[in-house]
């Protein structure tokens, strides 16, 4: 399909990916020549409002964070027709990576250094007031040199949230978003302890929503008691470490109590795992070896 030639006083160069109701472009700004990624979201009908609501969010809090591991968002440019709005564009800092499902870790000790950044990501949106959400492995980019971006500020907020609608994505969301309940910095940890446990394992935990496709038996209820226990990780393949293996189990905790309480006790320590001397192998197709 064809991509429109300019969006927005923007020069389109390529389409790069499509999201939710959204498509992302990379563009050049004509007059300063500096290459960007757009977000384009255009309003088709009245669902689509909140695709709307939502870029204009991730502008809002995006604007707020400075950190190298969470990608730059420069401005949003609001378009309307007959005085109604009609679509929003957000220019973004272009980078060039594959997300982390497409490019994953081949060590453990490289995993726990992925892991380390998106953790001290998170930790920065967190002194800063707001939960990322919606933490999976393709909400995270990886560079060529291994330096990690967090993407997507779609279903971020503000910390002590509670939302109107269940948000999330079914196989890395906490229970207490299935529930509709408040939302906060340990919302982040599990999302987190569920991405690492994907990473590794290459399954998804069982959650309050299971993923599509999955086992519509595994859970017919929000009672969070009957959630079942994921394997743990080091038993699912020895060669993962038993430190690692426990502060992912903690993380997935049902209860928020009982997770770790602030991600940068999860940064402290993943950094010391990522420390440790590491020579084990991933597979490139399916979990550790």
């Amino acid at each position: 399909m064809a991509h429109p030639r300019k969006i927005a006083g923007f020069n389109v160069l390529a389409g790069i990916g499509e999201g939710a109701r959204s498509t992302i472009y990379a563009v050049q700004d004509p007059k300063s020549k500096q290459v960007w990624a757009l977000k384009y979201v255009e309003i088709r009908d009245a669902k689509d409002d909140r695709f709307i609501e939502q870029a204009q969010r991730e502008y809002a809090i995006g604007t707020k964070l400075d950190h190298v591991g969470i990608r730059k968002i420069q401005k949003i440019v609001k378009q309307r027709k007959r005085f109604k709005l009609h679509s929003v564009a957000l220019i973004m800092e272009l980078i060039d990576a594959n997300t982390l499902d497409q490019q994953l870790p081949r060590s453990y000790g490289k995993a726990c250094q992925v892991f380390f950044q998106v953790a001290d990501a998170l930790a920065h949106m967190h002194e800063k007031g707001f939960v990322h959400a919606d933490m999976k492995p393709t909400n995270v980019l990886i560079t060529e040199h291994d330096a990690v971006k967090v993407i997507d500020l779609g279903q971020a907020c503000p910390i002590g949230t509670i939302k109107k609608r269940i948000q999330g994505t079914p196989g890395y969301m906490a229970p207490e978003q299935a529930c509709r309940e408040a939302i906060d910095e340990r919302t982040d940890i599990f999302n987190l302890g569920a991405m690492m446990y994907w990473v590794l394992v290459r399954e998804v935990i069982p959650t309050a929503m299971p993923p599509a496709g999955g086992d519509p038996t595994l859970l017919s209820t929000l009672d969070v008691s009957e959630i079942p226990e994921p394997q743990p990780p080091h038993e699912a393949n020895p060669m993962i470490p038993e430190s690692l293996s426990e502060l992912i189990l903690e993380c997935v905790a049902k209860d928020r109590a009982d997770r770790p309480a602030t991600m940068n006790e999860v940064v402290h320590r993943l950094r010391a795992l990522a420390m440790t001397p590491d020579r084990s192998r991933t597979s490139g197709s399916s979990h550790a070896e």
